[in-house]
């Protein structure tokens, strides 16, 4: 099992300055990656500095070596498909081939997309995110690309370099359970990195619906079997190895193989440099 950092985008995070300390620290301490909010508009936090989550990306690259490095998620249908596809192939090879690639329709839908006059609805954004996929994966391959489809087009155009990584960069989906569909999305993918009803961000999902998730995806999965697949789960732990062990182990049995440390969503430590860098430089959970 991989464990990884959460931080949003804004508050003392809209600093990249602070997110690479986070990155240092975190790398020193024996986590595995390093994973930020991507929000242009978030009016239940609305009032603080937000930060475009590539730059705070780009900072913690220069400052480690070993770390993976991505956002959690990246909403598709708000970018362009050829910007977005630039952003990541050069965060890329930045890091050296060490970034995820995190995808889902993002929100709050109001404040993301409707605030700034998109007023798709959840349907035109799910095949906007399912086109863009497919695009973004043809865009990092260096190849040239002929694309004429419902939402985008592009006209023999090569985008160089390409991703470092081979042939693409890891490509994981969000959702929340039990919305089944997100999850079949996933299923065609790389990874999944649900978030649940029960469970908001930050806290811990309930096991049983850890492992009816994973159960879906699997039956689900018919394709690039060989491939290596990710579970994704998150909340917070205590800094205790032996209690962080108590909440992380049964999540690792059902199969989840990768945890990502998180503050509670309405805590006040969530976008707040001294309680992340406390908990970080503790160390990640021991199973």
């Amino acid at each position: 099992m991989r464990f990884s950092v959460n931080v949003p985008n804004f508050g003392d995070f809209a600093d990249p300055r602070a997110v690479a300390t986070v990155a240092v620290a975190a790398e020193q301490a024996g986590w595995d990656g390093l994973f930020v909010w991507d929000h242009v508009l978030h009016r239940r936090h609305q009032g603080r500095p937000f930060a475009d989550p590539w730059m705070l990306l780009t900072a913690a690259a220069l400052a480690t070596s070993r770390i993976r490095l991505g956002a959690l998620l990246t909403p598709v249908p708000r970018y362009r498909p050829q910007q977005l596809a630039r952003q990541v192939a050069t965060l890329d090879r930045l890091s050296g081939g060490r970034t995820v690639f995190a995808a889902g329709l993002g929100g709050p839908v109001e404040d993301e997309y409707h605030s700034f006059g998109d007023t798709a609805g959840p349907r035109e954004l799910a095949e906007r995110l399912d086109e863009g996929l497919e695009l973004l994966a043809r865009f990092w391959s260096g190849e040239p690309v002929d694309h004429h489809g419902h939402h985008y087009t592009a006209r023999d155009v090569t985008l160089l370099p390409a991703t470092a990584q081979r042939p693409r960069p890891p490509v994981w989906i969000g959702g929340f359970w039990p919305r089944r569909a997100p999850m079949r999305r996933a299923a065609r993918w790389d990874g999944a990195v649900p978030l649940f009803e029960t469970a908001r961000h930050g806290q811990v999902p309930e096991v049983a619906q850890v492992r009816e998730l994973i159960d879906h995806v699997r039956a689900h999965r018919t394709t690039d079997r060989g491939r290596p697949f990710d579970f994704v789960l998150g909340g917070a732990t205590p800094a205790d190895p032996a209690r962080a062990r108590d909440v992380i182990g049964p999540l690792r049995d059902a199969g989840a193989t990768w945890w990502d440390e998180r503050q509670l969503q309405g805590g006040p430590g969530l976008d707040r440099l001294e309680p992340v860098l406390r908990r970080v430089e503790a160390g990640p959970p021991t199973l």
